[in-house]
């Protein structure tokens, strides 16, 4: 198999990809996006004769344009610039989830600062207000009184980028002490674990303690069903449970299109690289044959 593996920094998670991927004779192509420039019709990356390029970009900006100029010239990406675009948005991602009658918390978006302090009003305190694009919690803020809301709301409204206009409030789920973290190819989990924190965000990248989860049948139908919503692929799908600890009641946060593995790979038993390798290879497989089978009817 040759793979690409577009990246702006390797982080551990890459070198334990990319170790996994050599160890077993594949040939990889490195894309640092950014070097490289991407044309209507080409680009200056190498991208010859490649079976598939996996999306590894810390960057969302780079990832979702990097990966749609890659899927124009025909180029297998996982995960799909389709799936990208659904997970890094907040708000898109809590609509494919809602419409797939995945249970999700109640989400309001609102456009001005009044009408999200009326939406905040309207789900009590205390509630959240997320950033419609982040990762690791940034820019959250769990908010526990009015006057708090009035300071967030003013503070955000100044700041340049459009997407701080963009108010995303949510309610607040009361979860034990933790949330749950799985790592799934096309829905089919790959392992899992809790996070722990006395902060209400668990985050691993927080601090966070980690700690190995085995899923039950609820759980793993949500895997499913989340991936599926979000269009599949490597992913990291996030679930809280609503009714205490080991109540097997859940609901799905969040679904992430650019997972990090290396704290899962470290609490659980199972090698994450190798599993995630095991699925991009049959990705190439599938792709190829595809790919074969196209050539053949246009001969026809």
């Amino acid at each position: 198999m040759h793979v690409g593996i577009l990246y702006s920094r390797i982080r551990k998670d890459e070198k334990l990809l990319l170790g996994e991927l050599r160890e077993r004779g594949h040939e990889v192509e490195k894309i640092d996006v950014r070097k490289e420039r991407f044309g209507l019709e080409s680009t200056t990356a190498n991208i010859d004769d490649l079976d598939l390029v996996v999306d590894r970009c810390l960057s969302t900006s780079r990832s979702l344009y990097a990966t749609e100029f890659l899927d124009s010239y025909g180029v297998p990406v996982v995960n799909s610039p389709e799936t990208g675009d659904i997970c890094a948005d907040k708000a898109k991602n809590s609509l494919a989830l809602a419409e797939a009658d995945i249970p999700t918390p109640a989400t309001e978006v609102a456009f001005t600062k009044e009408s999200a302090m009326e939406a905040i009003e309207s789900f009590g305190y205390p509630c959240v207000l997320k950033p419609v694009v982040g990762s690791w919690g940034r820019l959250m803020a769990k908010i526990d009184s009015r006057n708090a809301a009035e300071a967030i709301l003013e503070h955000k409204e100044t700041l340049g980028h459009y997407e701080h206009k963009v108010f995303y409030v949510q309610e607040f789920v009361d979860k034990p002490g933790r949330d749950i973290r799985a790592l799934a190819v096309d829905g089919e989990p790959v392992a899992a674990m809790t996070r722990t924190s006395d902060h209400w965000l668990t985050n691993a990248a927080r601090g966070g303690e980690t700690k190995s989860f085995d899923l039950d049948v609820e759980a793993l139908d949500l895997v499913e069903r989340a991936s599926d919503a979000v269009g599949g692929g490597l992913l990291g799908v996030d679930l809280m449970e609503v009714g205490g600890e080991g109540s097997g009641e859940y609901t799905v946060h969040e679904v992430n299109h650019t997972v990090e593995f290396k704290a899962l790979d470290s609490t659980t038993e199972v090698d994450v690289p190798a599993k995630v390798v095991d699925w991009l290879e049959a990705k190439a497989a599938s792709a190829s044959n595809a790919a074969d089978d196209d050539a053949a009817e246009a001969r026809t």
